[in-house]
């Protein structure tokens, strides 16, 4: 299996492949858009603001090339934030992969923003290898709206969704690399993911 980690020049990748190599699977981590094209599994990490992260996929030309995508592919943290219309961090348009906008959390006496630590997650959809109960560690300022797409929350003040699904994308908001043998059980769910049939993107995001 090929699996291309999606090189932004920030974020958490070293620690992606060391969860996935513990798995058995090797990854590259690269921003060739013909590496990324023809792999069997793609990975967008994200740790960073988002202003920047899309800045650079637009200079790297990945822009069209992510959205159109037919392999399972995986946003993580930040990377799950970029599949949305719009965000408020810096007021960024995103990949418009997914319908729907990213906000600020809002910070309480008992909840400081960012949201970093482990959190509950309550499942809608346990295909993805989580259940009810399992915790999951966080790290991130923004979320996500909740919507058709969401298939795992969590309770940070609103309903913070952890995982989302949307035809060949998935994302979490959790980092799956820090979150021990649930994460694992995430990981190894998605590289079991079967391939999508290769349609094109005109197709792809007009249904």
């Amino acid at each position: 299996m090929k699996v291309a980690i999606v090189d932004l020049a920030y974020g958490n990748v070293g620690s992606i492949r060391f969860a996935l190599e513990r798995l058995g699977v090797s990854s590259i981590v690269t921003a060739d858009r013909d590496q990324i094209a023809s792999a069997d599994r793609v990975l967008l990490p994200g740790v960073g603001a988002a202003g920047q992260a899309m800045e650079r996929i637009r200079e790297l030309g990945l822009f069209e090339l992510l959205r159109s995508l037919p392999q399972p592919a995986l946003g993580i943290c930040l990377g799950m934030q970029l599949l949305f219309d719009w965000s408020e961090e810096g007021r960024t348009q995103c990949l418009g992969i997914i319908a729907g906008r990213v906000r600020a959390l809002e910070p309480a006496p008992d909840r400081p923003v960012p949201h970093m630590g482990w959190s509950r997650l309550d499942v809608r959809d346990d295909a993805v290898g989580l259940m009810t109960g399992d915790y999951v560690y966080f790290a991130h300022g923004y979320a996500c709206d909740t919507g058709p797409a969401v298939l795992a929350s969590a309770d940070y003040g609103r309903k913070v969704p952890a995982v989302i699904r949307h035809r060949n994308w998935l994302g979490v908001q959790f980092h799956p690399e820090r979150s021990g043998a649930t994460g694992s059980r995430f990981l190894e769910s998605f590289l079991a993911a079967p391939a999508a049939a290769p349609e094109r993107a005109d197709r792809l995001w007009s249904q």
